[in-house]
């Protein structure tokens, strides 16, 4: 064995690698771009769940816009009014209050009420079921598959499947998207968390054929449409949609949906009793005529 060539090989190396490095280093001063210190404060008053429910790429993407200028203080769904505050602080501004949402799932459909082609037995996975034909088992095209896509897509334990169909707790959900994203069907809508009449069906299917399929689902009826006051809900595509700007809440469109298909409903405070009429005073007796006494006999006339 040569230990000359083996030196010089290992002498080689080693000098391309130091000429290397110093080239990569003098680049990287040369190329060098000044990050804003601000962006590493925001980032440590985010919450740091990377859920990209803000629509940037992490936590630290949406570090960067906000501190160019691309997204409000108050992007961040998870951290809310608390991270929104300390990173107006460090930009310097007011954070506007911005008002609380949750996600919502627009299907009523559980296994009682809504009807099956078939049995489905494979992957719990939505996304990977709506890939067969007819992409779910429910007779309803349009309902919810319950089969978990967006139980496991939360990284917060927000929702769960019940009887079937995705329910969502809204104590615990920051409205992150991510189930949103997930649902194959996008019967998932973000919506505010003050708002309790909200439609929960996504048919736009004839009134029939709703019927036929599920007992839950909106029939295109707008009984609620004539209900409401406020010109805040109409059938369009056969659904029942809600304008939230309009909406005051009132519950009356609910209170007359006749398959409960929308939320709110209001139960009606009892009507106070009608007195009742005072009883009209008994009419008196007549009073029977006393027996006539001998004594009265005798005065009374004879007749002659």
């Amino acid at each position: 064995m040569d230990t000359q060539a083996i030196i010089f090989a290992i002498c080689s190396i080693g000098g391309l690698g130091i000429v290397f490095g110093a080239i990569l280093g003098y680049a990287s001063k040369i190329f060098a771009v000044d990050e804003d210190p601000r962006v590493g404060q925001v980032l440590e008053c985010l919450p740091g769940a990377n859920c990209v429910g803000c629509g940037y790429p992490g936590c630290g993407g949406l570090a960067t816009a906000i501190v160019e200028g691309k997204a409000p203080v108050n992007a961040c769904a998870v951290g809310g009014p608390s991270a929104a505050n300390a990173i107006a602080a460090v930009m310097g501004v007011v954070a506007e209050e911005k008002e609380p949402t949750v996600a919502f799932v627009k299907c009523g459909g559980t296994c009682d009420k809504a009807k099956n082609n078939y049995e489905y037995d494979g992957i719990d996975d939505c996304v990977m079921a709506s890939q067969l034909v007819g992409s779910t088992s429910k007779s309803c095209a349009y309902g919810c598959m319950g089969l978990g896509s967006c139980v496991k897509a939360c990284p917060f334990g927000a929702i769960k499947i019940e009887n079937g169909v995705a329910v969502v707790d809204p104590e615990v959900c920051v409205s992150c998207g991510k189930c949103v994203a997930t649902c194959p069907k996008h019967i998932i809508e973000i919506v505010s968390k003050k708002k309790k009449v909200k439609v929960q069906c996504s048919s736009k299917d004839m009134g029939k054929a709703v019927m036929s399929v599920c007992s839950a689902g909106c029939i295109g009826c707008k009984i609620c449409e004539k209900t409401c006051k406020f010109d805040a809900i109409h059938v369009i595509d056969n659904i029942a949609v809600i304008d939230y700007d309009k909406c005051k809440n009132c519950g009356m469109c609910a209170n007359k949906c006749p398959k409960k298909v929308i939320t709110g409903y209001r139960v009606e405070a009892p009507k106070p009793a009608t007195p009742a009429a005072p009883a009209a005073p008994a009419a008196e007796a007549p009073k029977a005529e006393a027996p006539a006494t001998e004594a009265t006999k005798a005065e009374e006339p004879k007749a002659e």
